[in-house]
């Protein structure tokens, strides 16, 4: 299976991921760039040094200088782009999915992710063959940059928000569960930086992940008992190429990567000398960050879902903090990008702020729980049940930028299609768990009344 869309690509490696394959995206999105440096990096995965490999070579081709940064987090990337004031960047990872699975996600000089446009353009080039490639004696070079997470701590430290001193006064003792991935180096490194004394889970880099790899509580009980049987402050996960990051608090209970976002919201308002601070996250993350945001005069403002549609509306709003409610927070303090390093630092921040044990700074934070289900359509189309929807409730307090999302008294219910399923996905949240349950439930029973009626 081969998944194509706004986020890269993605795919089975051999079977659907094939050199040819490889090549063809190298060259297409050679043909998007405008020559100059190119960074490249990837995620641990085996399959990841020679797609890394393939994809320089022809790059060199075309006449790109290519600066390869090795095994590092994807926002690192992301950063060093900018930084380097490279042409674009390319991280080879499939993120989240097992590891048969690798992928490709493509960089624009701003460090921010190619939009759907821009990855529509660059897939519309890998296809049609016509690719300027150069003569000998006209290639590119490529070279290697070892200080890659050097840079990106260093960048870390100087976040305007964080007391490095207070939070290296705390000794906070921290459980890293990196499941073996691209952030198996760097975050450790930035906890010890920290003062933190580092307990490591799977933090050897060698893209074997030791249990299914996306940070959700029913993937890290090793973790869970770790931070409980070590007596740390607290825990944190994250995925293979850690731009995400949950935290597990000091009783071992996780406390959903929703709450990544929250805490570190939380953190950068209090310290916050802006008149008027916005906020940028998507329709599907908690309401809590309205919650937050309500305390401190902040406007939130709600996108589509996708990394690229929150960083975007970030810059064009000057917002000072954004994310997602997977646990990917975005900083412009540092960088526009998911970054699990920033998370890191934020949430210790937000630990060092008062002497209180993690739990209980958690349990003053605003409550709500999120149900997530889907709604199998089959053949049935997914725009004409959402068009009807849309005009069910058109009277209500709805937001129709990505699907429909309709608003009650602390709850929600956000309804989409997938892009790569015949399903809807049906988001829902409430106070207590229950409710949320109970909201999502009704509106699966609607779509399956809408595909009755036809």
């Amino acid at each position: 299976m081969l998944i194509e869309s706004i986020s890269g690509i993605r795919g089975v490696v051999g079977s659907a991921l094939t050199p040819k394959k490889i090549i063809n995206y190298a060259s297409g999105f050679g043909k998007w760039a405008e020559k100059g440096k190119i960074i490249i990096g990837r995620d641990s995965r085996p399959s990841g040094k020679v797609i890394v490999n393939l994809f320089s070579a022809t790059l060199t081709w075309m006449g790109f200088d290519v600066i390869d940064v090795g095994i590092v987090p994807t926002p690192t990337v992301q950063l060093l782009t900018e930084k380097f004031h490279a042409v674009g960047g390319v991280v080879i990872t499939a993120s989240h999915n097992p590891f048969p699975w690798n992928g490709i996600k493509f960089i624009a000089p701003s460090g921010l992710f190619l939009d759907a446009e821009q990855v529509t353009e660059v897939l519309n080039f890998s296809k049609n063959n016509e690719f300027d490639f150069k003569k000998s004696g006209e290639f590119g070079n490529i070279s290697k940059y070892s200080d890659a997470i050097n840079d990106h701590i260093n960048n870390v430290l100087k976040i305007q928000y964080l007391d490095l001193e207070k939070i290296r006064s705390k000794h906070f003792k921290v459980v890293i569960d990196a499941v073996n991935g691209g952030g198996s180096i760097a975050l450790p490194k930035l906890l010890d930086v920290f003062g933190c004394e580092v307990i490591k889970i799977n933090c050897k880099p060698d893209g074997y992940f030791p249990h299914t790899p996306e940070p959700l509580p029913e993937n890290l009980t090793d973790l869970l008992e770790k931070v409980k049987e070590s007596k740390a402050d607290f825990g944190m996960a994250v995925d293979p190429d850690a731009d995400r990051l949950a935290i597990v608090d000091e009783n071992g209970k996780y406390l959903s990567e929703e709450y990544t976002l929250v805490m570190s919201l939380k953190t950068v308002l209090e310290k916050n000398k802006t008149n008027d601070p916005i906020v940028v996250t998507n329709l599907s993350t908690t309401l809590a960050v309205d919650k937050i945001a309500d305390l401190y005069d902040a406007k939130v403002i709600r996108t589509a879902i996708g990394e690229i549609n929150v960083s975007k509306k970030m810059k064009e709003t000057n917002a000072i903090i954004g994310g997602e409610g997977n646990g990917g927070i975005i900083l412009p303090d540092s960088h526009l990008g998911r970054d699990s390093l920033v998370g890191t630092a934020l949430i210790l921040q937000f630990l060092a702020d008062s002497d209180e044990k993690l739990s209980k700074k958690y349990e003053k934070l605003p409550q709500f729980r999120m149900s997530k289900m889907r709604a199998e359509i089959g053949d049935y189309s997914k725009d004409k049940i959402i068009e009807n929807l849309k005009s069910k409730y058109r009277n209500e307090n709805i937001n129709t930028v990505d699907g429909i999302k309709i608003f009650f008294e602390n709850s929600w219910v956000h309804i989409r299609k997938s892009n790569t399923e015949p399903i809807l996905r049906v988001y829902s949240e409430a106070i207590k768990l229950e409710e949320a349950v109970e909201l999502g439930r009704r509106f699966v029973a609607e779509i399956e009344k809408e595909m009755e009626r036809g």
